[in-house]
């Protein structure tokens, strides 16, 4: 459960630190997310679903033998 919150505050600091250096990128980046179709979305989402499993399979497992 500690991993989990640790990975929770990281999001946290990573989210913030965007917002409060690229504040006008993020407005652009959330027009452009808006104005996207939900299948492209979910495409890149799932991408990036996959790229944090696999990052996090090779820390725990792959880095440990």
């Amino acid at each position: 459960m500690s991993d989990f919150l640790v990975a929770i505050g990281l999001l946290f600091v990573i989210e913030g630190t965007l917002h409060a250096v690229f504040p006008g990128t993020i407005k652009w980046v959330a027009r452009v997310v808006s104005e996207t179709g939900e299948p492209s979305l979910r495409i890149g989402g799932l991408i990036t679903l996959a790229t944090g499993v696999f990052l996090v399979w090779l820390v725990r497992y792959a880095g440990a033998s």
